[in-house]
């Protein structure tokens, strides 16, 4: 019995670890296995989300190159004012196929008529628009009535024009059809919403689609097929137009890491079980590491997806979903608010320094927005150099802080590869409280209000009211009215007020004023069309009306100089010098005889364009003029650097001399600064007797206001500048 017993005994301890050998093998396979179809399922997921985001890039791709010919005023003529349809099939059509790979084309009527079709494999036009007919027509319906709206969302920097776009099957294909408008790209062609003529691009997703993508995405075999019964084989993904319908799926022999691991270890598994703990120890971190890295690419697509690729921040996507969490899940009384930021300058950043110091400089910004709004719940680039920020349970009076800390924040210097960059920051903001807002209404009053802060003069911020829509509509309505002003010739006028020698009050020069008498309004301040045409664009044609003006009137009274005032906008424009000095040519002027006033504002160009401007004027004999000098924004030192020939003292200061306790002693710094520098010096807004001898005692050189002469039209001019003449003659 004792002999049996340690037999078993023997027996046991032989078989047992074996047993528990092959349980740990066993056990080791078992982790192994299941470890290899988790990597292949995550390798799956991964791809399957691969295909949707190439599916919906290529949507943004095709409307992005139709804009490269649909924003264009040649297209518009040629399609709207004079057919061409050699044009219309080098530009729009059969350009369309070869360059960027589309397989139709179409140019569309306003009446929804099609007047031309390319479709790859179709030569019959009226059959090539048949077929897409189906799917292309409602997205033109849809299109028109976002047109006849004026409907813009959507458009930024990137995006020029609004557009309608589907995943659709044709004829048992997969294809995106895009539908664009063909407008202005300068906006000089009016054009009638809703009216547009359309542009349709049709881009089949089968063929060299799937040849391309499966290439450049490494997909195994890469097919489309209308049904999902693809077996356990193949890995597919749904085609899901906007409307939620399925129109197919793509398959694909899926990449499956897991499973080529685990061929590979079987063979060391079997070999030796003397390696089992290393060989397991090391092939389940090789999985492992697989498994953490296909994760991570998962992460990354997810998170490129909601992010902004440049500065990390969300992107618009991301922004809207999150805004529309927030109001949802406000209490009644929740208090939210919604920043609009928008930087100022920073076109002029991009356009003289570059792109690369541009994205920068975004990226330093997005630092900057994340320090000074720590605690805001989203902060988003929505594209270009336009951000969002938005607060739940907040009160205006927090707000109102916060838009405070922004603006200093970002309006101190940047400094990237030793090149200072100064930029400014305006801000719209919008509160709504409870969950039954609509986050639309909530950005679009933000939007608005970001408007009005622009249009208050930048780097400041506005808070939405209601008032604000009926001031967008007031001002558009006013820069309707002043292009039409600039097209007519009987509501713009330039006036004229003499400037006065201190000593003997004979007139020593005139500055030129734009006079602006509305038909029905009256008129109309420059201080308030000068800053309208600014911002529309229409400073170029207000300035030169002025200069032109000017010339003519220097060439009529060719024994006294002009004056003309020079928006900041207006010089700070690279053509600028050649244009005045072409208006000086065109009316045989003498260059020294133009004087162009400016303001401090000029001094804040660190690109140098306004200076560059200035040295070739002066180069050729156009003196200059610092319009309000000390009202502004720049020191003695810039003042050092930018050559002038006069200081024009300003008004306030002026106003204050004959006042106890006045501003006489900044008048005489003043005068004392210019006269240290060579420089002459006017006094403006000169109103009394008293001021004007003050100012004469002081030094100053000319003098200029009510009390000697108003502003006044030519014709009082050529009488008041006569009775003078007369007078000179009398003595």
């Amino acid at each position: 019995m004792k002999f049996l017993a340690g037999k078993v005994v023997v027996l046991f301890r032989s078989v047992l670890p074996l047993m528990i050998a092959m349980a740990l093998m066993g056990g080791i396979y078992v982790v192994i296995h299941w470890s290899a179809e988790h990597s292949d399922a995550v390798a799956t997921a991964r791809q399957q989300q691969l295909v949707e985001l190439v599916i919906s890039k290529m949507q943004g791709s095709i409307a992005h190159d139709q804009e490269s010919a649909t924003v264009w005023d040649d297209a518009v003529r040629m399609v709207s004012q004079r057919w061409d349809r050699e044009w219309v099939d080098s530009n729009l059509g059969i350009w369309m196929h070869s360059y960027f790979g589309h397989d139709g084309a179409f140019v569309i009527s306003p009446d929804r008529q099609p007047l031309y079709a390319f479709l790859v494999g179709e030569p019959n036009e009226i059959n090539a628009f048949n077929k897409i007919a189906p799917a292309a027509l409602p997205l033109i319906d849809a299109l028109q009535k976002r047109l006849s709206a004026q409907d813009e969302t959507g458009t930024s920097d990137q995006i020029l024009s609004i557009g309608e776009s589907d995943l659709v099957r044709m004829d048992g294909r997969p294809a995106i059809v895009s539908v664009k408008p063909i407008v202005s790209d300068t906006a000089k062609i009016e054009q009638q919403p809703g009216r547009e003529f359309l542009h349709v691009a049709v881009r089949f997703l089968d063929g060299d689609f799937l040849t391309r993508t499966g290439e450049e995405y490494l997909f195994d075999d890469l097919r489309f097929s209308a049904a999902a019964d693809l077996g356990k084989v193949r890995s597919y993904a749904a085609i899901v137009s906007r409307s939620g319908e399925t129109i197919g799926y793509f398959s694909w022999l899926p990449f499956r890491p897991g499973a080529d691991v685990l061929k590979a270890i079987k063979p060391a598994l079997v070999v030796s079980a003397l390696c089992l703990l290393a060989l397991t120890s090391v092939l389940t971190l090789v999985v492992r590491k697989r498994s953490m890295r296909l994760r991570e690419s998962q992460a990354q697509l997810k998170h490129m997806a909601l992010h902004d690729p440049l500065t990390g921040l969300a992107n618009r996507v991301s922004f809207n979903q999150l805004l529309a969490r927030i109001v949802r899940m406000s209490a009644t009384d929740q208090t939210n608010a919604l920043l609009y930021l928008d930087l100022d300058r920073f076109k002029q950043v991009n356009d003289t320094l570059g792109h690369p110091i541009g994205d920068r400089l975004l990226v330093d910004v997005a630092r900057r927005l994340m320090e000074t709004a720590a605690t805001a719940d989203i902060i988003a680039r929505l594209g270009g150099d336009e951000f969002t920020i938005a607060l739940k349970h907040t009160q205006q009076e927090e707000v109102e802080k916060l838009c405070e800390s922004l603006i200093a924040a970002i309006r101190k210097p940047f400094e990237i590869d030793g090149q200072i960059v100064l930029i400014g920051l305006s801000i719209g903001v919008a509160v709504a409280s409870g969950n039954d807002a609509d986050p639309v209404h909530i950005t679009r009053k933000a939007d608005i209000a970001l408007y009005h802060a622009k249009s208050a003069g930048r780097n400041r911020y506005a808070i939405f009211g209601p008032h604000m829509d009926e001031l967008i509509r007031t001002r558009r309505e006013l820069e309707h009215d002043l292009r039409a002003a600039l097209d007519a010739d009987d509501q713009l006028e330039v006036f004229y007020q003499p400037v006065y020698a201190a000593a003997s009050h004979e007139i020593s020069s005139l500055e030129a004023l734009i006079r602006w008498r509305h038909p029905s309004k009256g008129t109309i301040t420059p201080d308030v069309f000068v800053p309208l045409a600014e911002a529309s664009g229409l400073v170029d044609r207000l300035g030169a009306l002025v200069l032109k003006d000017a010339c003519s009137t220097a060439r009529e009274f060719p024994h006294i100089g002009i004056a003309v005032n020079v928006s900041a906008v207006e010089l700070g424009q690279h053509h600028y010098a050649a244009q005045v000095l072409s208006l000086l040519g065109q009316f045989g002027i003498e260059p020294s005889r133009l004087e162009l006033e400016i303001t401090e504002t000029a001094l804040l160009d660190e690109a140098g364009v306004s200076e560059k401007n200035i040295a070739a004027l002066r180069e050729f004999g156009v003196r200059f003029a610092l319009d309000d000098f000390g009202t502004g924004f720049s020191s003695l030192g810039r003042l050092q650097r930018l050559e002038v020939d006069r200081i024009k003292i300003d008004r306030s200061f002026v106003g204050a001399c004959d006042e106890p306790g006045g501003g006489v002693a900044i008048v005489q710094s003043i005068i004392g600064v210019a006269q240290a520098k060579g420089l002459r010096t006017t006094a403006e807004g000169v109103e009394t007797q008293q001021q004007s001898e003050i100012l004469r005692d002081l030094g100053c050189d000319e003098l200029q206001g009510f009390l000697l002469s108003k502003p006044m039209s030519k014709a009082s001019l050529r009488q008041l500048l006569g009775n003078q003449r007369l007078r000179k003659y009398s003595q």
